[in-house]
């Protein structure tokens, strides 16, 4: 790392020292599940909706064989639920057809499931496996790393191969986790905290919204 970023992760670490998924779960599956859910919906709603899904359909097994309607019905909320409910039943169907009802450990068999790109693998990978295949590149990991001039680009690959060069590959699952809590917590898109902000010191862009 540079002498920027080595300062940025100190600081970060030191705000955010145990980073973790804010999304609810229990298992790998339901982390895929919740994820697949979580797509231009805020984690908090997803939430709020998994424990009904999951009640009813604990497994994939379960989750393949639900009624598109009823999968419809409870995952409304969550925002272009159609699709949604889809993806969670076609990937499930997958899962247990091509991986013995087991949530693949691989990036490229996550891609091959409906619902997943890189980013929902990388959640899952990271999170429910602690394999660190990538960095989870959501809204407030692209809005943030552009910010703290960790990357120029705003393609979420691009990014993601930025902060994959930066980083030290132990941190790239945590690394993540911090970037949405300070998202939330202080770098907001509209109003910036950065009186508040610990970063405050190495941002290239204090000040600035």
């Amino acid at each position: 790392m540079d002498k920027k970023t080595t300062e940025l992760v100190k600081l970060l670490k030191a705000a955010y020292p145990e980073a973790y998924c804010s999304l609810d779960h229990g298992n790998p599956f339901e982390l895929l599940m919740a994820t697949i859910l979580s797509a231009q919906c805020t984690d908090e709603r997803v939430n709020k909706v998994t424990p009904a899904l999951f009640k009813k359909y604990p497994g994939p097994a379960e989750m393949a064989r639900a009624p598109l309607p009823d999968l419809e019905e409870l995952v409304h909320s969550t925002g272009f639920y159609k699709n949604k409910a889809l993806s969670l039943k076609e990937a499930s169907a997958a899962i247990m057809k091509d991986f013995g009802g087991k949530v693949p450990r691989t990036m490229d068999e996550l891609l091959t499931l409906r619902g997943v790109a890189r980013k929902t693998a990388n959640v899952v990978l990271g999170s429910a496996y602690g394999i660190a295949a990538g960095v989870v590149v959501d809204t407030h990991v692209k809005r943030l790393a552009f910010r703290l001039g960790l990357t120029r680009h705003t393609d979420t690959g691009k990014i993601e191969q930025d902060l994959m060069k930066a980083l030290p590959k132990a941190d790239w699952i945590w690394f993540a986790h911090a970037l949405v809590l300070h998202g939330r917590a202080v770098c907001d898109a509209r109003r910036p905290l950065c009186e508040q902000c610990p970063l405050s010191k190495p941002c290239p862009r204090k000040g600035v919204k």
